[in-house]
């Protein structure tokens, strides 16, 4: 009987201590100067029985930041399925009756919003990623091409308009197209010298954008951060950097959004094509004559899986993928051409039709980049919870999420806590609005869906991400 009793004293003082933890927090957060002006809230869910077990104002719509692409990706899981993949077409347009006897070769690309097309994360040089269409040239019997057209009309290729000018000529800002190409960025090389001084461009890269590319460039060696930013319009070849990179760095790489990625792409295609002795150029035909030509298609480009393609989308936070597989979803299910809004549409009802109240959620992209954005902190919760107990496509989802002390976004939290690999999480920020949500797994041997989002605080973004932690730690106890 002393036994028990002994047990049962410990299990009230280990509840008591949890309960204390996490409310700790949450008095603490309320007594904090540096959210005196914030709003924030939080919702967690115990998966077992699907109730909120922890919440905090979780009906208060918040701006979500990268934190909203587990709508998209989630939905996008539901919709296309994870063994969806992407098709990129490749045909030969030729005169008379045989490619072989044809005066004029045109090989045309069709585009299908694949974001992985030649991504670094899935190839690791242009050798390997072409090499499957030059052998179905030469197994077709093809001399020369005399002519690349490409079409990536499948999207409306415009970026969302609240998109703020500090962001879209940044490598996170570039959108979805219906041919990307290379993760649609290029890089400035920079040197720079003794702190306060101006840096200097040593290179742009690839050669085809910087033969076209307008740089005015005001960047000072200072700092020991990368707080340099690309300005300019997504399809002009004139960019203006300003701000700071750490002083005396040499090759120092700054990242920027590539202008119109379907002409960079046929650029390298009729490089390729020339380096492979296949290509003679000639003039193009007229409207009328291109109409009264024959096609064969020769080559098709699959991608990898969108299971693999949505695991880079959430641990590395990618906007473009987000944005198009965004895009994709729209395509997919109106049968027209792929939009943000006809993607946003097709999001809200998929989680609409799974019971969910959608009410606190405004979406006006697929990444989270804008701040007008909403959601609410008990959706994002509930979301989650809905997809741990879908069976087909929990796995994919849950391997996307950024592992505490581990990998990703989350490499650098909650080391050395029982948090370390028991929690997985996808992270939000921009501007004075960050925020985590995912899954933990708890002491007692609970599975517990969260989110919190926090907006408008006045301490740094760093001491900020420190609160969040110490809030994520404390969940662990529940």
């Amino acid at each position: 009987m002393k036994k028990y009793i002994l047990h049962f004293l410990m299990f009230i003082q280990f509840a008591l201590y949890a309960q204390s933890n996490v409310e700790e927090v949450q008095s603490q957060f309320k007594t904090d100067p540096n959210l005196k002006h914030a709003s924030y809230g939080w919702c967690v869910i115990d998966v077992a029985t699907g109730k909120a077990i922890k919440e905090y104002q979780s009906d208060l719509a918040l701006i979500p930041a990268s934190t909203l692409k587990i709508v998209t990706t989630g939905a996008a899981l539901g919709i296309l399925k994870k063994d969806f993949t992407y098709k990129t077409q490749f045909s030969i347009h030729y005169q008379g009756d045989s490619m072989q006897t044809s005066p004029f070769l045109e090989l045309n690309v069709f585009g299908v919003g694949d974001p992985s097309f030649n991504s670094t994360y899935f190839y690791n040089n242009d050798s390997l990623f072409f090499s499957g269409l030059l052998k179905k040239i030469k197994i077709a019997g093809v001399k020369y091409i005399n002519a690349v057209k490409v079409d990536n009309t499948c999207f409306n290729s415009s970026i969302p308009d609240s998109w703020i000018w500090g962001d879209i000529g940044n490598y996170f800002g570039a959108g979805a197209n219906g041919l990307s190409y290379k993760d649609n960025k290029f890089s400035i090389f920079y040197t720079s010298n003794q702190s306060n001084t101006f840096a200097n461009i040593e290179s742009i890269k690839p050669d085809y954008v910087a033969k076209k590319l307008t740089i005015q460039s005001d960047v000072l060696s200072l700092g020991t951060e990368d707080e340099a930013y690309v300005y300019g319009n997504p399809n002009e070849y004139i960019r203006d950097v300003k701000g700071t990179i750490p002083p005396n760095k040499t090759h120092y790489e700054i990242e920027a959004q590539m202008p119109e990625p379907q002409l960079y792409f046929r650029d390298d295609l009729t490089q390729l094509l020339q380096k492979n002795k296949l290509f003679l150029p000639k003039e193009n035909l007229s409207e009328q004559e291109s109409k009264k030509l024959q096609s064969k298609w020769i080559y098709t480009h699959t991608s990898p899986t969108l299971e693999k393609i949505i695991f880079y989308t959430n641990t590395k936070s990618n906007n473009h993928y987000a944005e198009s597989i965004l895009k994709t979803i729209g395509a997919t299910q109106t049968k027209k051409q792929g939009t943000t809004e006809n993607g946003i549409d097709a999001v809200k009802t998929f989680w609409k039709n799974k019971g969910l109240d959608i009410t606190g959620l405004h979406m006006v992209d697929g990444s989270g980049l804008s701040r007008a954005n909403t959601i609410t902190p008990k959706l994002q919760a509930e979301i989650l919870n809905n997809l741990f107990h879908d069976v087909l496509n929990y796995e994919a989802f849950h391997n996307s999420l950024p592992i505490a002390g581990k990998n990703g976004s989350m490499t650098n939290l909650c080391k050395g806590t029982f948090a370390e690999n028991n929690l997985r999480a996808k992270t939000g920020y921009i501007n004075r609005a960050r925020g985590y949500c995912g899954y933990v797994k708890t002491k007692p041997g609970k599975t517990l869906a969260f989110s919190i989002l926090v907006n408008n605080y006045d301490c740094s973004a760093k001491d900020m991400k420190l609160k969040l932690e110490k809030f994520m730690v404390a969940l662990t106890e529940l």
